[in-house]
């Protein structure tokens, strides 16, 4: 009988230690999820009250407590303001396309013919990050003063765009390589006879969907909140028309509510592009 005591403890410790570290796992992972939700409620106001708040001025009424679509309305026929959104738009649609265009073939090729010169380029897509706006805008005017003679319109500014923009879409796609075994895949297609540019659209681009949507925003957020390069070679783009309609006291409701719409369409894309990247996430599961 005395041998039996110890068994039965080594028995109860045995029996009782897994759902001790189980409790202490599921206190940690509840303390875990308890700070995240306060880090993610404390940012979520941090950045939605301005909004609200901008959303609200723009739909104030001349009288305290009075509501009007009246700034709404009047961004269609204020001067010049509907030119520059439109600009703006066809700038984002074309730096996207230089960005897709550019980057994408020049990171294949690297991964897969020189990929000892990949730290080199690398450093000169992060080199704009060092280097401020305006300081581009200096050595890049000389060539915008030419371009001028030739009357061209502010969609020229997607080559600065594209430069701005190429850290982060860079950093965005090189992310999605890295995520594919893009020598085994090109080798098995070109063993079958597929042709470089069948095997860049049919075989890496649908493999790394999700980073090319991810450089799209970037660079779509990029074009959409640019200002310096703009003002300073003197052309209108959306932040332009903005910072002149605020020199306006009188028009401060065109241009809150344009800000707002300019937002919430960046929001909107951005729930476009999570809803298009993962519905074919799906569909390849």
């Amino acid at each position: 009988m005395a041998s039996v005591a110890p068994l039965a403890a080594i028995a109860a410790q045995s029996g009782t230690a897994p759902d001790t570290r189980r409790g202490m796992r599921g206190a940690k992972r509840y303390r875990l999820n308890a700070f995240r939700y306060l880090i993610f409620c404390v940012f979520g106001l941090f950045f939605l009250v301005p909004l609200l708040a901008m959303a609200r001025f723009s739909v104030e009424g001349t009288r305290p407590g009075q509501f009007s679509l009246s700034a709404w309305t009047q961004i269609p026929s204020y001067p010049g303001l509907l030119s520059a959104i439109e600009i703006t738009l066809e700038l984002a649609l074309l730096t996207c396309a230089v960005i897709l265009l550019l980057v994408v073939p020049t990171l294949i090729w690297i991964q897969l013919r020189v990929r000892w010169i990949s730290r080199a380029v690398e450093f000169l897509c992060l080199l704009p990050l060092t280097i401020p706006a305006i300081v581009l805008v200096v050595g890049l005017a000389p060539i915008y003063n030419y371009i001028r003679h030739y009357n061209l319109s502010a969609l020229q500014l997607f080559w600065v765009y594209g430069i701005l923009a190429l850290p982060y879409s860079s950093r965005a796609l090189a992310a999605g390589l890295g995520a594919v075994d893009l020598k085994t895949l090109s080798e098995a297609a070109r063993s079958l006879g597929a042709s470089w540019l069948t095997v860049i659209w049919r075989i890496v681009v649908p493999n790394m969907w999700q980073a090319l949507l991810n450089a799209m925003l970037l660079t779509t957020a990029l074009v959409l909140g640019e200002f310096t390069v703009a003002v300073t070679l003197l052309y209108t783009n959306l932040q332009t028309a903005l910072y002149y309609i605020s020199r306006d006291t009188n028009n401060a409701g065109v241009l809150f509510s344009t800000s707002t719409g300019a937002l919430v369409f960046a929001f909107m894309l951005l729930m476009i592009l999570s809803y298009v990247g993962r519905r074919r996430r799906r569909r390849r599961g």
